[in-house]
């Protein structure tokens, strides 16, 4: 049991702190609003990716392996909506962390629908259910465990890119400096989003 719960925890946290969309974001909600603030959106995230992981391992979401189709159109949403965001944080209004102006990050709801519209997502969770739950005697139990440690990790992981954006914000000299930081957290969105078009 130990080396099923030790695996899954290491599949968990490589999928959660693997650089993607949703990392990205979080580290400009941090650097912009700071780590209390962001951190709505890292709860979103992380509950949004569970709920996915339950769903995919009831198999109420059937397996995208078997519906390519559903995997293009999940992509061209997801890639509409990181372009959305990227837009959004490349005009956003300049605020330093704690300021009023700083409530304007992404919250629990964006967090949500980034993982749901994140094809990295999808392809973990399909995965990890595939890896730890399919076939397994004990199903029900060992599903459970997978969200509960998915849940964990993904609060982990993503909460440390909101961390580290929240200490870099700390050191960014003024107004000018974050704007050049958000324009460059969105061009990384941009990127992001081009890389799931090409796979």
């Amino acid at each position: 049991m130990l080396t099923l719960v030790c695996s899954m925890l290491a599949f968990s946290l490589v999928g959660s702190v693997a650089p993607g969309p949703v990392c990205v974001v979080a580290v400009a909600a941090g650097a912009q609003a700071g780590l209390w603030r962001s951190s709505a959106y890292v709860l979103g995230a992380s509950l949004g990716y569970t709920l996915m992981v339950l769903l995919v391992g009831l198999g109420l979401l059937g397996s995208l392996q078997h519906q390519p189709q559903l995997v293009r159109v999940l992509s061209w949403l997801g890639a509409g909506y990181l372009l959305y965001l990227a837009w959004r944080l490349a005009t956003a209004q300049v605020a330093l962390a704690g300021s009023d102006a700083a409530d304007q990050v992404p919250g629990f709801w964006a967090g949500a629908l980034a993982q749901w519209l994140n094809p990295k997502a999808w392809l973990f969770s399909t995965s990890g259910i595939g890896l730890f739950v399919s076939g397994n005697p004990a199903s029900t139990q060992t599903l459970l465990l997978f969200c509960m440690l998915s849940l964990l990790m993904c609060l982990l992981g993503v909460g440390s890119w909101a961390l580290a954006g929240h200490l870099l914000g700390q050191r960014l000299p003024g107004a000018r400096a974050m704007r050049c930081f958000n324009r460059g957290m969105a061009a990384l969105l941009v990127v992001s989003v081009a890389v799931i078009l090409w796979y």
